[in-house]
């Protein structure tokens, strides 16, 4: 049996700080993740835009999740966005018709995420808007945010949540529209720009 001498104090060091993965890159990705409106779709859209730590860098392994209505503002109900094969397990992809309403994309070597989607309708008193949940590097805890579509500007005004932002918060949450049907939206998880995130209690 080993004894321990505590008469002498001993000094402790203290843990390595380190930061949270990123580990989720093994199981989460899925082949067309960002393909939420089904191909072909007249009324699809494209959302894209990259990642920027507090420093400006694209960051390559972060994840951004999105939520949408249908263009009639009804919340999806159906499966589809991970099937599985249930003898081999193996992922057998979207059904290419129903929409989901749910996507989620990995950044590229470049920081960069896209996604193809429907322009989502209004729900309530809220401007027409995509849930966005974001994992990336360093985040103890994903973050939530929105991403607003141009286009209706006194819906827009009207929104309880941009309503109570200045102008330049107000900016974050808004996409850029390039008028060919695509939409530019980076995330800055910190630093000049931040993006404005939500938390749910």
């Amino acid at each position: 049996m080993t004894k321990i001498d505590t008469s002498r104090p001993e000094t402790v060091l203290p843990t390595p700080s380190h930061t949270v993965g990123p580990f989720y890159g093994h199981a989460l990705p899925f082949p067309g993740g960002g393909d939420i409106a089904p191909v072909g779709h007249p009324d699809a859209i494209s959302v894209q835009g990259y990642v920027y730590d507090g420093e400006g860098n694209p960051l390559p392994d972060a994840f951004v999740e999105l939520w949408g209505p249908d263009p009639d503002g009804r919340l999806p109900q159906v499966d589809g966005s991970m099937r599985r094969d249930p003898a081999t397990g193996g992922f057998l992809g979207r059904n290419g018709v129903e929409f989901t309403g749910w996507g989620r994309v990995q950044t590229d070597a470049n920081g960069h995420w896209s996604a193809r989607t429907l322009r989502p309708g209004a729900r309530g008193q809220s401007a027409p808007y995509l849930s966005v949940c974001v994992f990336a590097r360093g985040l103890l805890v994903h973050l939530f945010t929105r991403i607003y579509l141009p286009g209706d500007t006194a819906a827009l005004a009207a929104d309880p949540l941009l309503s109570r932002l200045d102008e330049e918060r107000r900016a974050t949450l808004v996409a850029a529209d390039d008028g060919r049907g695509a939409y530019r939206f980076d995330i800055r998880l910190q630093g000049e720009g931040e993006t404005v995130f939500l938390e749910f209690r």
